[in-house]
């Protein structure tokens, strides 16, 4: 059986549960049972079914099981994984905004809450609101040192570092985060005279503040560290803005030795095509070194440099992005790594086959030129790369040679139209509804949700022109495509899917 990720803010007593429950499994015969000793007991790989180790099998030799199996080489070292996870969890986004105010305390703690990305429910009003509270209440910029970070006030931050240094590093405030985090995560921007985020960034580094900062959100093993807050963007981008000096500040923090191998920077820049964020990593040192401090924490659970060169790659193939790719080749990403999809029929390919697959020619030529060797598609395969990639004459040669090939693709993969909308390829679109898909395939979103959130507008006008319903709901936020579309600050789309006249557009829209 292949290993097991942890699952989010993992319990010690369930993991001993776990453990307690193999011991019995595997003392009383079970096969299933022996069959995981001998996979991830060092010692017991060669014991026979009913063995005298297995029917006196130890508690501690389970809970060695337990621990190899989610990648951890023994049980003391998953207890200390657990221990420094509950010490870096934050849940920012759980923390409530708009109640009762009675102290200059809890003033400051809620405009600290509405100042700050909180990776849960962000939206661009609540940054508005933080700026209201501070026009309203002046004061608040020097009411602590985590106010004079998230504003930038120069002064207050100089007295309050002045007269106790240790403030650098102390960790407080609404969130329990140290003031360099609610400097790189907030979106206050002021530009009042006095000011500034990077001055203040660089009076807290000089007293010591650590570049690496960071917590875990909700557990996750992808630490949200100050650089992730510089550099801001994520799955809600509109709504999670760069921070107002992005560039300038992450330099600052790398040039202060914060680790350019930062997942969760990744992961929330992926997004734009644009490649500023990696240019600026690779010059500091992605892809290179041991992890950084944040990898020494959380060992197998967090992914090495080269593990996150090779998710990027993957997703710039995904995402039809030649530019990044280029790029990543260009600082020697393994080419050979392989993407798993939900979908058995898509999962387990290099980024070559990959590239072929979803119709991205350009970027499947240059991962050739570096060396990926072609692997021959068979006619379902082919059939889903030529209706990506908009080929007519293939798709009407294919089903010419076989008239059941289309139904037995769209049964085995209705929702790759999503990914064509995803793709913003209109002409895909186009093709892949004349030979049979549902124009309205829903997986959690509808394409035409995709289109909305996304702002393509042309995109949009085909899938009503060709059938889009909009007003489905999506099954996570019970939204239609203009709720989506709202959400997002896509305009023209919205007021285009606002003409159509379908009534309300959403019922609780939440972050995407």
């Amino acid at each position: 059986m292949p290993a097991r990720d942890l699952p989010n803010n993992p319990n010690l007593e369930h993991l001993k549960h776990q453990a307690k429950t193999l011991q019995e499994t595997v003392r009383s015969g079970d096969a299933e049972a022996a069959g995981l000793v001998r996979e991830f007991h060092p010692r017991l790989t060669d014991i026979p079914d009913g063995a005298a180790a297995l029917t006196a099998f130890a508690l501690a030799d389970a809970q060695l099981v337990v621990a190899r199996r989610y990648g951890f080489a023994s049980w003391p070292r998953l207890r200390e994984h657990i221990d420094t996870v509950t010490r870096y969890t934050r849940s920012p986004h759980h923390q409530p905004i708009g109640g009762p105010i009675t102290t200059a305390s809890e003033l400051a703690d809620e405009f600290l809450r509405l100042a700050c990305l909180t990776y849960g429910g962000d939206d661009l009003t609540r940054h508005q609101r933080a700026r209201d509270l501070l026009t309203a209440h002046p004061e608040l910029a020097a009411a602590s040192i985590y106010t004079a970070a998230a504003v930038g006030d120069t002064a207050a931050a100089s007295i309050l570092l002045a007269a106790d240094a240790s403030l650098a590093n102390r960790e407080g405030g609404p969130h329990r985060w140290p003031p360099l985090l609610y400097l790189a995560y907030s979106r206050v921007d002021s530009t009042r005279p006095g000011h500034s985020t990077v001055d203040v960034a660089r009076l807290l580094l000089g007293h010591g503040a650590d570049p690496n900062a960071g917590y875990l959100w909700e557990g996750l093993t992808s630490p949200f560290t100050a650089l992730t807050g510089a550099f801001g963007e994520g799955e809600d981008a509109v709504n999670q803005p760069r921070h107002q000096h992005s560039h300038t500040l992450a330099r600052m923090l790398l040039d202060a030795d914060a680790d350019p191998n930062d997942s969760q920077t990744l992961y929330n820049r992926q997004f734009n095509p644009d490649n500023d964020h990696l240019e600026l990593l690779f010059a500091h040192g992605l892809g290179r070194g041991s992890g950084g401090p944040w990898h020494a924490r959380l060992g197998p659970a967090h992914p090495t440099p080269a593990q996150m060169l090779a998710d990027q790659l993957l997703w710039a193939v995904q995402q039809n992005l030649p530019e990044r790719v280029r790029l990543l080749l260009h600082h020697g990403v393994d080419i050979t790594a392989t993407c798993t999809f939900p979908h058995p029929a898509i999962g387990d390919r290099t980024a070559h086959e990959l590239a072929v697959l979803l119709g991205n020619t350009e970027i499947a030529d240059l991962l050739a030129a570096a060396g990926a060797a072609p692997v021959p598609l068979n006619p379902m395969e082919a059939f889903v790369a030529a209706c990506m990639r908009a080929d007519h004459n293939t798709v009407q040669r294919l089903t010419g040679e076989d008239p059941t090939l289309a139904r037995r693709v769209i049964a085995t993969l209705p929702e790759l139209i999503i990914r064509a909308a995803e793709l913003n390829r209109p002409d895909t679109v186009r093709l892949m509804t004349a030979v049979g898909f549902d124009v309205n395939t829903r997986r959690r979103v509808t394409p035409l949700h995709t289109a909305a959130h996304d702002g393509h507008l042309d995109l949009a006008r085909v899938l009503i022109e060709l059938g889009a319903d909009p007003t489905i709901r999506d099954t996570e936020f019970n939204s239609t495509p203009l709720g989506w579309a709202q959400h997002g600050h896509q305009h023209d789309v919205a007021a285009y899917l606002s003409g159509l006249g379908n009534g309300p557009a959403t019922s609780d829209k939440g972050a995407s």
